[in-house]
C-alpha cells in the first residue's frame, strides 16, 4: 500500500475532525478538540512542524559506500528504527467510530511488532482503554509502552497492576496530559504531580519510567530527581496550551542537560525520515510520531501501519547516507544546521 493510498481511504472513514492531510502539520485542525487539534487557537502543532522544517542537514557523499544501520537500542531492547508510534486514547472521540480502543491498539501494537518498532498506547477516562491496550501488549510479548495519564495515586496504582500484566518493556506517563479539558474536574481526577509524587509512581512498577511532557531543562532536573529512566519532550502535541516553544528548539538545551543520564524522546510535527535525524542530530535517543499512525491505521489497518514505518525509516536511511551517517550513533549535531 502506497501513501497516497492509504490517506484517501482513511479520509473515507476517519470523522469529521481530521482531514488525513498530505502532510500533517497541524494548520486544517489546530482548534478542533474533540479532535486532533487543541484548545485555544492551537498554533503549538503548526510551530511544532515548522520548527522542524527550518533545521536543516549538511549532505557528505564524500565516503566509503555503506549501507545505513538504522536499528538502536531502548531500554535493553532492539528495534529497527529510532521511531515509534506515539500514545493515543479514545479514538472514537478524536478520529471517528470505524475503530475503538479495542481494535485500534489490537491493529497499531501488533503491527508496530511486525515492523520492527514499538507503540506507545493511550489511556483515557474509561478504564478500558488502559485495560485493552495492556492487553494488546501483553499479546505481543510486552512490545509497547502503556502511557498512563496523571490521575490520582490509587487511580494510578490500578493502571499499573495492568501494565505489570501486560509485561511492557517500558511505561510512560503524560504529565502534560493534566492541560486537557476533557480531564479537569473529571473522576477520577487528574492534574500535575509533584517530584514525590512522580517518584512513588516510578517505584509502582520494575520497569523503566518515562516521563512524558517535560519542555524545560528545570522540568527535566525533576524527572532525573524522581527517578525516571527516560523523559519525552513533548507539548502534547501542541494540544494543551497555546505560545509554548516548539519542541525542536527545546530540545538541545534539554539534551545537554540530561543526555547521558537518562534516555530522552522527542515528539511534535516530526512528519519525515528527515525530521528523525534531525531530532537525532540535536541528541534525541528516539523519536515519538503520533497522528500520522493514527491516520496509517484508519487508511490501512496492520498494512498501513508497515506500510508508513517503512517510508519513513526509508527516508531516513537516505539522509544517513546521503550525510555520511553509517549507524545511528554517527550522527552527529554537525550534520545539521
Amino acid at each position: 500500500m502506497d501513501y497516497q493510498t492509504m490517506l484517501e481511504n482513511a479520509r473515507g472513514c476517519i470523522g469529521k475532525y481530521c482531514k488525513a492531510c498530505p502532510v500533517c502539520n497541524g494548520k486544517a485542525c489546530s482548534n478542533l478538540m474533540p479532535g486532533p487539534g487543541a484548545k485555544g487557537v492551537g498554533d503549538n502543532a503548526v510551530r511544532n512542524y515548522e520548527k522542524w522544517q527550518e533545521i536543516r542537514v549538511n549532505m557528505d557523499t564524500l565516503h566509503e559506500s555503506f549501507t545505513p544501520d538504522t536499528s538502536t537500542e531502548l531500554f535493553g531492547k532492539r528495534f529497527r528504527f529510532p521511531f515509534f508510534a506515539g500514545p493515543v486514547g479514545a479514538v472514537n472521540l478524536h478520529y471517528g467510530d470505524c475503530y475503538d480502543d479495542l481494535s485500534y491498539n489490537e491493529v497499531l501494537v501488533s503491527a508496530c511488532a511486525e515492523a520492527g518498532i514499538a507503540a506507545f498506547t493511550g489511556d483515557g477516562l474509561n478504564e478500558k482503554v488502559m485495560e485493552y491496550a495492556t492487553e494488546a501488549i501483553g499479546r505481543c510479548g510486552g512490545a509497547g509502552v502503556p502511557t498512563v495519564k496523571p490521575w490520582n495515586l490509587d487511580t494510578i496504582r490500578t493502571k499499573m497492576e495492568m501494565v505489570k500484566k501486560s509485561g511492557a518493556f517500558a511505561v510512560a506517563m503524560d504529565v502534560d496530559a493534566a492541560g486537557l479539558p476533557f480531564l479537569k474536574n473529571m473522576d477520577p481526577p487528574a492534574g500535575a504531580k509533584s517530584v514525590d509524587e512522580l517518584a512513588a509512581i516510578a517505584k509502582m512498577v520494575d520497569v523503566p519510567f518515562i516521563v512524558k511532557g517535560v519542555m524545560t531543562v528545570r522540568g527535566a532536573e525533576k524527572a532525573l530527581k524522581a527517578g525516571a529512566a527516560g523523559i519525552v519532550v513533548s507539548n502534547h502535541g501542541g494540544r494543551v496550551l497555546d505560545q509554548c516553544p516548539s519542541t525542536a528548539e527545546v530540545l538541545p538545551d534539554i539534551v545537554k542537560e540530561a543526555g547521558g543520564r537518562m534516555t530522552v524522546l522527542v515528539d511534535g510535527g516530526i512528519r519525515s525520515g528527515v525530521d528523525v535525524f534531525k531530532a537525532l542530530a540535536l541528541g534525541a535517543d528516539g523519536v515519538l510520531i503520533c497522528r500520522p499512525y493514527v491516520v496509517a491505521v484508519y487508511g490501512g489497518a496492520k498494512e498501513g501501519v508497515v506500510s508508513y514505518t517503512e517510508k519513513i525509516g526509508g527516508e531516513l536511511a537516505d539522509t544517513m547516507m546521503m550525510c555520511g551517517a553509517a549507524s545511528i550513533k554517527d550522527i552527529t549535531k554537525d550534520m545539521v544546521f
